[in-house]
């Protein structure tokens, strides 16, 4: 299998506490062929010392970015923008790579050259006690692929999934959080970057304007460690999800709307066009007017 360079991209904002075990588990990958990219948005704990420690002690390539903090998209998308690697491989402060996660990720999107975008799924790492908070979480998004069908192990997304019933089916997401994708950099210059407005829906909302054109592949196979706990942006930013949902339509309409079926198009349609509504509600009358002097 060609090797190509593999962009490890961890976005951080005071990750000390777990660092240390996100990067252990770098160093532990079969995939050797890889950069590390940090990202830090002006970190006030001991997130700094320990990159550098890392970066003097291992021989692997390390860049460590200093970013003025805009956001979590605007971090991570900084990441983006310094990486030399065919693939852009996330890892989040809290997480961990198993050892054959990116290599297994790797094989399979180098399998088939409309995949865009490869995914797999994750092993939570649950702190204890377990908050009502977690609890609901866990009830309602530990099987984002609840709803699609596998086959020898594999998801496969295309852009029928825009069309099907499922699409709007919680979870939405059916991909997974970023830690658990890798996918193509050279895709940035066709779909852009994450969507720096948005704080909780700006990962697969980045997806989906992959899968428009080319297709994602999720693995049926645990090879990350997601860790939940009170602390972590989901949890922190609960309030503020309710308004990134609500905006979420907003978004189909304006960049999927061709994609979707014929009834979300026509509910949107009424949602977000003045002059749609005023004509439905027109027909309306009408009809109601001729039946009642028949």
């Amino acid at each position: 299998m060609n090797k190509p360079l593999v962009s490890i991209c961890i976005p951080t904002f005071n990750g000390g506490k777990y660092l240390k075990e996100a990067l252990d588990s770098v160093l532990k990958q079969e995939y050797k062929n890889c950069e590390i990219i940090f990202s830090d948005d002006s970190s006030q704990d001991d997130t700094l010392k320990i990159i550098k420690d890392f970066k003097n002690k291992n021989n692997i390539s390390v860049q460590l970015l200093h970013h003025k903090p805009r956001g979590i998209g605007a971090n991570w998308n900084n990441c983006i923008k310094y990486a030399n690697g065919e693939y852009i491989k996330f890892l989040f402060q809290d997480d961990v790579l198993f050892p054959d996660c990116i290599s297994k990720l790797v094989k399979t999107i180098q399998e088939n050259n409309s995949i865009g975008l490869v995914a797999c799924k994750r092993q939570l790492i649950l702190e204890q006690p377990r908050s009502r908070e977690i609890k609901d979480w866990i009830d309602n998004y530990f099987d984002l692929q609840q709803d699609l069908k596998e086959i020898s192990g594999k998801f496969l997304l295309t852009r029928s999934l825009f069309k099907e019933n499922i699409f709007f089916k919680d979870p939405v997401n059916k991909i997974g959080e970023p830690s658990t994708v890798l996918f193509k950099k050279k895709l940035i210059k066709k779909v852009g970057l994450f969507r720096e407005d948005l704080e909780q829906v700006l990962d697969y909302e980045f997806y989906f304007r992959i899968l428009k054109y080319e297709n994602i592949v999720i693995l049926n196979e645990e090879l990350v460690g997601f860790r939940l706990h009170k602390h972590q942006t989901t949890n922190v930013n609960r309030e503020r999800e309710i308004a990134d949902y609500a905006a979420f339509d907003r978004i189909l309409y304006d960049d999927f709307f061709w994609h979707l079926s014929y009834v979300e198009q026509k509910r949107l349609l009424f949602k977000f066009n003045a002059p749609y509504r005023k004509y439905r509600r027109l027909l309306y009358f009408i009809k109601n007017h001729f039946n009642s002097i028949i």
